[in-house]
């Protein structure tokens, strides 16, 4: 199954190159020197992208060579995303009736436009990887007694880019947000789970009234799941394996409760049943279901939950992604009010797959007012 992926990935990357080569480098106005130049990067940036294959499970090699290969998948999306618009407005202008010398001045003009766009994104793209949004949200729950702040994140990623230093200031974060209940919504590991202990150790000093909780997401499928959730309750956080817990004194509190990721289905192993989580709760109080993927809603909406708390999409991560995102989840980010009762919310992700960039699209760490309608 990876290797279906792998050979399907590489064929969209190598498309991207192409057209880009094709639709943009062999039409702009620039020299030849310049154009070769272009030619020679998009050639060593497709290798960076097979190289970053390679390296992505590879545990020894510097940070800042593994930095280096990150970035060339981020970067031919964006120029991919740019040839396009670029195709459009060429293509556009060669149907208005104006004169040669201006519609050459117009095309220098598009060509170094797309250059500057393409530089410039990929640079506020690589900055805003770096930036952690506290996105502060309020949600009304019917039959609940008494508000709880609940503090979620999701899609940290562990793993490449995102070690120890990372997850230091991520908890400090947190801890200052001084939670009633933390949530982790899947994606927390990356990489085989021996060579993220001393980053997911970090995880001990979570504080909060009612303790930590964690589901998985689908990547930790690509790993020893087991190992991965043994060690993430050595670590003293609770693990929701199609299960619930009461939080707060009944009947003030709320169900907590949480499933295995949709990717269990794919896998025959740990797959979410609901139906077991449910059964472990009554009506008396709300229920508040921890499921990795937005597009769980739609086993959701058969029960009677009251708010979903998901990560998965990054938001995009890259925004143009966004659109891509949306033809396979039914939500993307933020609030949403799903039926009568069930609403969902989807963390954007708390750090990042892939190239350390992320444009129009912050990470962000979720800080929820649970409040009584």
């Amino acid at each position: 199954m990876m290797y279906a992926f792998f050979s399907i990935f590489l064929i969209v990357i190598a498309f991207f190159h192409l057209y880009t080569y094709k639709r943009f480098v062999q039409k702009v106005t620039f020299s030849k020197n310049i154009k070769r130049f272009f030619t020679i990067f998009l050639v060593l940036n497709f290798l960076g992208v097979i190289g970053y294959m390679f390296f992505r499970y590879t545990h020894n090699i510097p940070s800042w060579l593994y930095f280096i290969f990150s970035l060339p998948l981020g970067i031919i999306f964006l120029f991919f995303c740019l040839t396009v618009l670029y195709d459009i407005t060429n293509q556009s202008f060669n149907l208005i009736p104006i004169s040669n010398n201006r519609r050459h001045f117009f095309k220098k003009t598009l060509d170094f436009l797309t250059v500057g766009a393409g530089l410039s994104l990929t640079a506020e793209s690589m900055y805003e990887a770096r930036q952690i949004v506290i996105e502060n949200v309020d949600i009304k729950i019917k039959n609940l007694k008494t508000p709880y702040n609940i503090v979620q994140i999701s899609d940290i990623h562990m793993g490449g880019l995102i070690g120890f230093n990372f997850m230091k200031e991520l908890v400090a974060k947190v801890n200052k947000l001084d939670p009633d209940l933390i949530v982790i919504t899947g994606d927390l590991v990356d990489i085989d789970i021996k060579y993220a202990i001393k980053a997911l150790d970090e995880l001990k000093n979570l504080r909060s009234v009612y303790g930590t909780y964690f589901i998985v997401g689908n990547h930790e499928y690509f790993y020893d799941i087991k190992d991965i959730l043994d060690t993430v309750r050595s670590l003293g956080i609770k693990t929701l394996e199609n299960s619930s817990v009461y939080i707060g004194d009944k009947p003030e509190g709320f169900y907590l409760l949480g499933v295995h990721d949709l990717f269990g289905y794919r896998t025959g192993n740990y797959e979410p049943d609901l139906a077991k989580a449910v059964k472990m709760t009554s009506e008396d109080s709300p229920r508040i279901l921890l499921a990795h993927q937005p597009l769980f809603v739609d086993e959701a909406q058969n029960f009677d939950i009251d708010l979903m708390l998901s990560g998965h999409t990054h938001g995009g991560q890259i925004y143009p992604f966004k659109l891509f995102v949306a033809l396979q989840q039914p939500y993307i980010s933020g609030l949403h009010q799903h039926n009568d009762r069930l609403q969902i919310y989807v963390n954007r992700g708390t750090g990042y797959w892939g190239p350390p960039m992320r444009l129009g699209v912050s990470s962000e760490i979720t800080n929820i007012r649970l409040l009584p309608s």
